[in-house]
């Protein structure tokens, strides 16, 4: 077997219930959940278990809640012996990430990403800003309709995340006309999605530079396992460089497909999509088929994978 990479998801990904099972299997994965709860003060398996889902949709709940879902998810992979060559995650999914590879620690990680999410969604009034997923358009192309629809105000790229389909943001007319222009140049789709900011685009800065400040206290380690930076799509160099593209990635394009592509061409050969939901491995199917793709969300899924990696 060639090299293995294990992926996380990013917000929109939660729902009730993500990693009840595992956590009732795994007492480390117990153990995750309650470091959470006393990291934030707030009862997380409570919040994971039995909230509703309006309020995991809060942003500020959403991100801190995914985060401990899948570092909790990946303890029994962990307790088997399955390390990582190398690690990446989808925005959100990055903090991730840098906790599986060791960087940042898990009670700091759940910690600044509840404020990250709080900072996020205060940097744009409610109803300010959109965004829109466009299917069916290369790279140039949305890149062309923004740049014409940016006499509107601001509309970016602001995710990559396969072949086909890009993920627009930014204020509302501008967008409206990107998604019209997008129809015209052939788009298969152009449609708003039910976000609550625009994510990933340069109105989210205001929310970059909180995030930034948040960061000086907090302790970077030297990278155990390589991490994929969404800013770049490349492997981070240097763990000096981690909190400036944490900054960064806060108001940047996601470069997903260049990060899994970059992991790819590494040698990785096995991708572990860990946390809610199998969205990760849909894209893995848009981006590269030769590749082999497992999700780690439940009992069920959980020993699927390890089958199927024992056999390969």
């Amino acid at each position: 077997m060639g090299k293995i990479a294990f992926i996380f998801p990013g917000q929109g990904a939660q729902y009730v219930g993500m990693a009840k099972e595992i956590s009732s299997v795994c007492k480390s994965s117990e153990n995750i959940i309650d470091e959470a709860t006393d990291a934030l003060g707030i009862d997380m398996k409570e919040m994971l278990f039995e909230s509703s889902e309006d309020t995991l949709k809060i942003t500020e709940n959403t991100q801190p809640a995914i985060l401990t879902a899948s570092i909790a998810c990946a303890q029994p992979l962990l307790e088997a012996g399955i390390i990582p060559d190398y690690t990446a995650g989808l925005s959100l999914g990055e903090y991730s990430a840098h906790v599986l590879s060791g960087s940042l620690s898990f009670k700091d990680a759940v910690k600044i990403v509840r404020k990250r999410g709080k900072f996020m969604q205060e940097a744009v009034p409610v109803g300010k800003g959109s965004t829109a997923a466009i299917m069916g358009l290369a790279r140039e192309d949305v890149y062309d309709i923004c740049k014409q629809a940016g006499n509107l105000g601001v509309v970016e790229p602001t995710n990559f995340n396969c072949p086909g389909q890009i993920v627009i943001a930014g204020e509302n007319e501008a967008v409206d006309k990107a998604i019209k222009l997008a129809g015209e140049k052939g788009a298969k789709r152009a449609i708003k999605l039910n976000v609550s900011a625009p994510f990933h685009c340069s109105l989210l800065k205001p929310a970059g530079e909180k995030l930034r400040k948040e960061l000086e206290s907090i302790k970077v380690n030297e990278m155990k396992i390589p991490v994929a930076t969404n800013v770049t799509g490349k492997i981070i160099e240097n763990s000096s460089q981690i909190k400036e593209l944490l900054v960064k990635q806060v108001s940047s394009s996601v470069l997903w497909e260049d990060c899994v592509r970059t992991l790819i061409d590494l040698g990785v050969d096995t991708f572990i999509e860990i946390g809610p939901g199998k969205v990760l491995t849909g894209f893995m199917k848009r981006i590269d088929r030769s590749v082999r793709a497992y999700n780690v969300e439940d009992k069920e899924s959980l020993d699927r994978t390890l089958v199927s990696l024992k056999d390969s």
